[in-house]
């Protein structure tokens, strides 16, 4: 999810932490808790800070080692042994308890985006993405705020952030139920497909479709059960060539290939350059996909320049790149 819904769920555990009669009955406690769910419920997120060095190290290492079972183990220990040093009289056994709930919803929840995380770490690597929630969903984080505005107002945070979990949980429910009729919608729509990527979008009912048959790449749109497919692509292998082997080995290529489930490719000859991109195929928007890796290649095959990440435009890539072929 996105930072401003992780702080509302941080906010609203610690006002759910007033049932523990513990965390009530110390003022200093009820302090220390509140403060550790807010933290907990950021913490994993910050690997954000890998974008300081290149968009190649964000790509491949954000959500992974930050959401993985050591870390939700070792976070709270960390947050709850500050803030004891800091509050001594606080219950640290309670406040250990609500900073693990807030990391650990903070990861729990990661999974049902598109992006993921590797949760399963260290024993997998498996990128885990549920794909039924948008990165920021303007229902849950509505909810939420209506929960604290409640509570700020006097209601009784106890079963206000009860009742708002359990309405938080049906629409959960009704997202996986949308997003199964979706793929059944793409099945009757390409009989043939052997993969199917649905991921949502801002609205409720409209997703994005990237889907592949043996032969070829299909990208749309859903709303509701309506598909409507935007491009088909013929489905080819990227060639097994020294050109390809070498542009492979750019840690920005690489890292899109460990992200990316499905893409095309293009390979063009700019006089004595050769270029090599990949663009991924579930982010088509207004006719573009702005989510690639491109590599610039000399004639002896060694690495010019290249990037990855999010460009809107060949202008803007032009200028990330420093250089390209016209």
């Amino acid at each position: 999810m996105d930072t401003g819904t992780h702080i509302v769920m941080g906010i609203a555990l610690g006002g759910l932490a007033m049932a523990d009669p513990v965390v009530t009955s110390s003022s200093l406690t009820t302090t220390a808790v509140i403060a550790g769910t807010i933290i907990g419920s950021q913490a994993p997120d910050i690997d954000t800070v890998l974008k300081l060095r290149n968009n190649a190290i964000y790509i491949r290492h954000h959500r992974g080692i930050t959401h993985s079972i050591p870390a939700v183990l070792l976070w709270p220990l960390l947050i709850s042994g500050v803030l004891w040093l800091i509050i001594p009289e606080a219950n640290w056994l309670h406040l250990w308890l609500w900073t693990f709930l807030a990391v650990f919803l903070h990861v729990f929840v990661d999974i049902f985006n598109s992006y993921g995380t590797q949760a399963l770490r260290p024993f997998s690597k498996k990128w885990v993405a549920l794909g039924v929630i948008n990165t920021f969903d303007p229902i849950i984080f509505g909810i939420h705020v209506l929960g604290l505005l409640l509570w700020m107002f006097g209601f009784n945070p106890v079963p206000t952030f009860l009742t708002m979990y359990a309405i938080i949980a049906i629409y959960y429910i009704l997202r996986f139920a949308v997003q199964s009729a979706v793929k059944n919608s793409v099945r009757k729509t390409i009989p043939d497909t052997t993969e199917i990527i649905v991921a949502p979008t801002i609205k409720f009912f409209q997703w994005r479709i990237a889907a592949s048959s043996e032969t070829h790449h299909y990208v749309g749109r859903a709303y509701g059960r309506s598909i409507t497919i935007y491009d088909k692509f013929e489905r080819e292998e990227i060639p097994d060539s020294p050109l390809v082997e070498a542009a492979l080995k750019d840690t920005n290529l690489s890292a899109f290939t460990s992200f990316s489930p499905i893409y095309r490719w293009e390979i063009t000859k700019f006089e004595h350059i050769h270029e090599v991109r990949l663009i991924d195929l579930r982010y088509r928007s207004n006719d573009y996909y702005p989510f690639v890796a491109v590599v610039h290649l000399n004639e002896d095959l060694e690495i010019i320049n290249s990037y990855t990440g999010w460009i809107f435009s060949e202008d803007k890539l032009r200028k990330k790149l420093d250089f390209l072929p016209h």
